[in-house]
């Protein structure tokens, strides 16, 4: 198994390489780069990005405008000069492959520069964002999958049952429902919109928080990440279950299954004995998407809707304003992250099965 996981650990440097060549070959491609929103600003355009610039470009720019050219559109009547001491200040008065390769570079030391509108280091930007991501990522997946796997087995057991069915409609109907969907109606009916006032809406924590005792700011935190749990969770229920049942009933019509019941052991010690460790591999083979997917699609919405400044509001603002620092240190972080959850769902699968062998049949 050490051997294997080595070979994985180096098969990460290969695909962490493909992955941001091929995102920074596309964003360099895509108009509307930092260098031509300075310049729209200076030609006093709206450039969507307003006051989110920051000081740093308005206090290293200044000059005046001349009838020089540029490849930027919107760069005529500025001065070439000021176009130069911007591509600097962006970095772009190198070739792509130079930055490319100086990227890489420190990337390996975790250097993952400044951001180009928030003059902030973009790994301080990541930290101060973790808290919230971490919070609803790892509570809604602990949440789907403490229901979901009880349900989903008992569901098999007791299936066509009239508990099946009940149950299968309320998931459906759940699953139809979209997340940030269902987030609006909880604010509506519990956090101050049209009937109850229950639950607040913004940050982690209350303005009082450090004034509080220990039991009353887990209360407090408990308090504010309620409502954006349960509708980052209400979608995944559906799948986690389903998959659940399916997987044991697959499971119990094996013929290890009958044979077991033949030999009369009880059903718990046939359900939780042999049919468990199998049919939860396909289960946990699913976490790491599953975790991937919430932290980096699921809560962009559920963030906007409970003003809650998280990693996806902060990959979203920086894609629309071309904050390419921020861009690609956050696609590094999460790839990575990826990558080493999907190693130990390799992992957990030999735990679970002392059968598999990945060595074996790489060899």
């Amino acid at each position: 198994m050490a051997a294997y996981i080595i070979r994985r650990l180096l098969l990460m440097i290969p695909t962490l390489f493909g992955i941001m060549l091929i995102n920074f070959i596309i964003i360099q491609a895509a108009p509307g780069g930092p260098v031509e929103q300075m310049l729209a600003q200076l030609q006093g355009l709206d450039t969507g990005v307003g006051s989110r610039t920051g000081s740093a470009g308005s206090s290293e720019i200044s000059g005046g405008a001349s009838g020089g050219s540029s490849q930027y559109r919107g760069a005529q009547g500025l001065d070439p000069d000021l176009i130069e001491r911007i591509e600097k200040m962006y970095g772009f008065d190198k070739p792509a492959h130079e930055r490319f390769w100086e990227m890489l570079g420190n990337y390996i030391t975790f250097d993952f520069g400044d951001s180009f509108f928030k003059d902030k280091p973009v790994i301080d930007l990541i930290i101060d964002k973790l808290p919230v991501s971490i919070s609803l990522g790892l509570w809604s997946t602990l949440l789907i999958y403490l229901i979901s796997i009880p349900l989903g087995i008992k569901k098999a057991m007791k299936h066509g049952s009239s508990f099946d069915v009940w149950t299968s409609s309320i998931i459906i109907v759940g699953y139809a429902i979209p997340g940030f969907l269902f987030a609006i109606m909880l604010v509506v009916l519990f956090a101050g919109g049209s009937y109850l006032d229950w639950f607040p809406l913004r940050s982690l924590t209350s303005s009082n928080f450090d004034e509080l005792s220990t039991w009353g700011q887990i209360k407090d935190y408990f308090w504010h990440i309620t409502l954006p749990v349960i509708a980052l969770s209400i979608s995944g229920f559906a799948t986690i279950t389903m998959l659940t049942k399916n997987s044991f009933l697959d499971e119990i019509g094996k013929q290890y299954v009958l044979t077991a019941r033949a030999k009369g052991l009880a059903p718990n010690q046939v359900l939780y004995g042999h049919v468990f460790r199998n049919a939860m591999l396909i289960i946990i083979a699913g976490l790491p998407a599953a975790l991937i997917g919430i932290f980096l699609t699921g809560s962009l919405l559920i963030e906007v809707i409970f003003s809650l400044d998280g990693l996806g509001l902060l990959g979203f603002e920086s894609a629309l304003n071309r904050d390419y620092p921020v861009v690609f240190g956050t696609l590094f972080m999460f790839t990575l992250l990826g990558l080493i959850l999907k190693l130990i769902s390799d992992i957990s699968y030999v735990i679970i099965d002392p059968r598999i062998d990945f060595e074996s049949r790489e060899g």
